[in-house]
């Protein structure tokens, strides 16, 4: 089984097939063209990228560039620099969603980069690494899905690589460049606050264990390495202390206290059991998790490690450490981290491939290509039950429209696992990506219309012309804020009484509801309906909702 060169040779030690500009950046080109091709398959995703894009919108309406601003009041979640680049477009552009996008993808383009810069630096003497790596980041599943939305992870990602970059030797430099480690610090805590330190400073504070300049010269890898997070700490404080004096004493307490210690120690949001990481990586990585070669050779690792290994070791190992120990927890959060997965991914293999060169067939990807088939099957199957009226759900009958040449795809994806036996490491990238377009185009032709909030977003608009009032009966995320390019808050209300309240002081106003299921009453009343992730969503007017509380039990 030939692993890697795609001319059927395989290679031990040289690039001997890769040498030409194109093989060598065809994963970047194959990467821009799908992240191009998802993301604009559909809108704006709630609540990831509706959320972003109502701060940067409310931002923008208000001329605040200091403060962000969410459904009316200073939002101190995040720090700026995001909304700043998309402001950056809107002031050359106009206002609207496809710079945010092409935005992420650019730096998607950018992460994958630095990651193949950083490995080739890492491991020197196997450019090939270099090579890989980005092969194997480009494809995993859950990491393009995440990169299509218009958040602060893919951002914060290309700091933190690139301050990671500014760490490592190069050919002509030993010693790190501190002026630029703390640019890139100080970019990433603009990004996403302090949370940045974590993903970076294990490395530094290791230093001696695998970088042989630090290990000489200790007292200036740790002095001018303080120096450095000092700065990008000031430059994090310097805005902080600036918006917290624009945005009130309320914002400066969430912005001060609420943010660092709140997140780590009380998680008010997102928090999980300490051990909730380790069945979530095999999830991550995927589809290379479900790949048996890969489980072999990541466990056949031994010592002696290079520096280079040393360095993921000391990155990775800690850094999943304290996002275990701090209670709120995402998947996302360790989006960063993935290009060290891809790395630790793509030495394994190729030290396995050093050994066995042709590989062994039971190690091949099947358990990915079953997986494929099974879903093939079951979009075809699925077609005949809609057909023959064993499945009359709306949502199947849309996904019934497109699921034969849809799981007919998958089952090609599936077949070209199983019978072609060259270029295994580039057939599942490739086969993952390819499959990864093809699910979100799925997602896009089927079960898209119970997340677009672009209908009610516009009724809500018009509704706001008009001069009525709108309030929201549950968390208000801004997901219609940015979409209706709304000019005041939804109001948010919390229970009954509130409601109540609300109703006999704006009569003419309008109140989002989202019912488990709809009754005769919502279909009597609601001005508005639709589908919304396994609920419902129906805006009522104020009076007539609260006629029918008994009866909804809201």
């Amino acid at each position: 089984m030939i692993l890697f060169d795609t001319t059927g040779q395989p290679t031990r030690s040289t690039l001997h097939p890769w040498l030409s500009w194109g093989a060598r950046w065809s994963w970047l080109l194959l990467w821009i063209t799908a992240a191009l091709v998802a993301i604009f398959q559909h809108g704006p995703m709630p609540m990831f990228s509706t959320r972003t894009l109502s701060v940067a919108w409310e931002m923008w309406t208000r001329h605040s560039f200091l403060v962000p601003y969410l459904n009316g009041l200073p939002y101190s979640d995040k720090p700026p620099l995001l909304l700043w680049l998309i402001h950056l477009g809107w002031a050359v552009g106009g206002v609207g969603d496809v710079w945010p996008r092409l935005l992420e993808v650019m730096l998607g383009a950018t992460e994958l980069v630095l990651a193949a810069q950083l490995a080739k630096r890492l491991f020197p003497d196997k450019p090939v690494i270099g090579h890989l790596t980005p092969w194997i980041l480009m494809a995993f599943t859950y990491g393009f899905f995440f990169g299509l939305q218009v958040m602060y992870e893919v951002l914060l990602a290309v700091c933190v690589l690139a301050a990671l970059l500014c760490l490592v030797p190069t050919p002509k430099r030993e010693a790190p460049r501190f002026a630029l480690f703390a640019l890139a610090v100080s970019l990433g805590l603009l990004t996403k606050g302090p949370v940045m330190l974590l993903h970076v400073a294990f490395p530094w504070l290791l230093g001696p264990l695998w970088n042989d300049w630090a290990k000489r010269e200790r007292r200036r890898w740790y002095g001018r390495g303080v120096l450095a997070v000092l700065v990008g700490c000031a430059v994090l404080l310097a805005w902080a202390l600036l918006a917290a004096w624009a945005g009130g004493e309320a914002y400066r307490h969430k912005l001060l206290v609420h943010q660092t210690a709140g997140r780590v120690v009380d998680a008010f949001a997102h928090a999980e059991p300490f051990w909730w990481y380790i069945p979530a990586i095999p999830v991550l990585v995927l589809p290379f998790s479900l790949w048996p070669r890969v489980w072999v050779a990541v466990g056949s690792l031994r010592r002696p490690f290079e520096p280079g290994m040393r360095f993921l070791f000391a990155w990775l190992g800690p850094v999943l450490l304290g996002f275990s120990l701090v209670s709120g927890k995402q998947p996302y959060y360790l989006l960063p981290e993935y290009t060290g997965f891809a790395m630790v991914m793509a030495v394994a293999l190729w030290r396995m491939h050093e050994r066995q060169p042709n590989g062994r067939r039971w190690l091949s990807p099947w358990p990915m290509a079953l997986a494929m088939g099974v879903l093939g099957v079951a979009l075809i199957v699925l077609e005949h039950q809609v057909t023959h009226g064993k499945l009359v759900d709306p949502q199947f009958a849309s996904l019934a429209m497109v699921s034969v040449p849809f799981g007919t795809l998958f089952l090609l994806l599936a077949l070209s696992l199983v019978v072609i036996r060259k270029g295994e490491l580039y057939r599942v990238a490739l086969v993952g990506l390819i499959a990864t377009v093809a699910a979100n185009g799925l997602f896009t032709m089927s079960l898209w219309p119970a997340y677009d909030f672009t209908p009610v977003a516009s009724l809500l608009a018009k509704a706001e012309a008009r001069g009525q009032p709108v309030a929201n009966l549950e968390s208000n995320d801004g997901q219609y804020t940015f979409l209706g390019r709304l000019q005041r808050p939804v109001e948010q209300l919390h229970g009954t009484e509130a409601l109540k309240q609300w109703a006999e002081d704006h009569p003419n106003g309008l109140i989002i509801v989202y019912p488990k299921r709809l009754s005769e009453a919502d279909h009597a009343h609601a001005v508005y309906t639709q589908p919304f992730r396994g609920v419902w969503l129906a805006i009522w007017p104020a009076p007539e909702l609260v006629q029918a509380l008994p009866e909804e039990r809201l």
